[in-house]
C-alpha cells in the first residue's frame, strides 16, 4: 500500500480545484502540468513544474507566452490562474481582443529577434542606443494609454504596469 505524502495531497486538491474552475490538466511524469481552459474559441494554457528547490514555475503557453513567475506552493499557482482565467473571461469581450493577441504574439517575435540580432551579429553601441530609446518611447506610449483609459479589472492592481515604471 502506497502512501500519499502531504504534498501530493495537497497538489491533487489543487488541481481538483482548478477542474472545478474548468481546466483540463495534463500531468507529464508528475514533474510538469499542463492546465488548459476553453473560453469561448479561445484556449488558454498554462505550464508549471517542480523545481529543485520545491518551488514552482509558472508560465503561459497560450494564447501568447508569457513568463508568470515562481511561487512556493500549489496554492498560489492557483490563485494566479484563477486570477489570470477571470482576467481573460473579461478580455474576451472586447473589441480589441483578437488585436491584442495579435500585437502580443509581435511583441514576443520581437524579443526573439532581438535576441537572434545580439547573438549573431555585433552591433554596434549607436544602434544599441536606437533600440534602447524606442523600446522608451513604447514604454511611454503604455504609460500614456493606461492613464487614459478606463480600467475594466479591478479585482487585483496591476504586477508591473504604473505610473512609475522605467526600463
Amino acid at each position: 500500500m502506497s502512501i500519499m505524502s502531504s504534498r501530493l495531497i495537497r497538489h491533487e486538491l489543487c488541481k481538483e480545484e482548478l477542474k472545478n474552475y474548468g481546466a483540463h490538466i495534463t500531468d507529464i511524469e508528475g514533474i510538469m502540468f499542463l492546465v488548459k481552459f476553453k473560453l469561448e474559441d479561445y484556449k488558454i494554457t498554462y505550464a508549471y513544474h517542480l523545481n529543485e528547490d520545491n518551488t514552482y514555475y509558472l508560465e503561459r503557453v497560450k494564447p501568447y507566452f508569457l513568463s508568470v513567475g515562481t511561487y512556493k506552493t500549489e496554492e498560489e499557482i492557483v490563485e494566479i490562474i484563477k486570477v489570470d482565467i477571470d482576467q481573460f473571461r473579461n478580455a474576451i469581450h472586447s473589441s480589441n481582443f483578437n488585436q491584442f493577441i495579435e500585437i502580443d504574439n509581435h511583441i514576443s517575435q520581437l524579443v526573439r529577434l532581438f535576441e537572434d540580432l545580439y547573438l549573431y551579429y555585433n552591433i554596434s553601441k549607436e544602434d544599441l542606443s536606437k533600440l534602447d530609446d524606442d523600446v522608451d518611447n513604447i514604454l511611454e506610449t503604455i504609460k500614456d494609454i493606461m492613464k487614459r483609459s478606463a480600467r475594466v479589472y479591478t479585482k487585483k492592481d496591476p504586477d508591473i504596469l504604473n505610473e512609475h515604471i522605467k526600463f
